[in-house]
């Protein structure tokens, strides 16, 4: 089974930062893009950050200048790297991949969706 493992979530104070973690399963050979989707209770998922293996980096408007995305292309993790953060940016965090290079046997998957880590910002 194809894996992507989140890991960083938790409960943070608004103003706090949380720095969250993807990493593939070694079943993952490659990924054209990775990113973070997020859904809070009631509400549909949404897309938070992008970033392909060239580098180029895409952004919801509510965490520009917020948040940071990043990756280790090597090892097949992404990072999202959360500052200032907001009462409204509590949700569960999803990592995903898209164009995923995965073996045995080789193929292409159009992507892959990890498990999801709740961060809850409140004081």
């Amino acid at each position: 089974q194809v894996q992507l493992v989140e890991s960083g979530g938790g409960l943070v104070q608004p103003g706090g930062s949380v720095r969250l973690s993807c990493a593939a399963a070694d079943t993952i050979v490659d990924c054209n893009e990775m990113g973070w989707y997020r859904q809070a209770l009631g509400k549909e998922r949404e897309l938070v950050a992008t970033i392909t293996s060239s580098g180029s980096t895409d952004y919801a408007d509510s965490v520009k200048g917020r948040f940071t995305i990043s990756r280790n292309n090597a090892k097949n993790t992404v990072y999202l790297q959360m500052n200032n953060l907001k009462p409204e940016d509590t949700a569960v965090y999803y990592c995903n991949a898209r164009g995923v290079l995965v073996t045995p046997p080789l193929r292409v998957l159009e992507q892959v969706w990890g498990q999801g880590t709740l961060v809850t910002v409140s004081s």
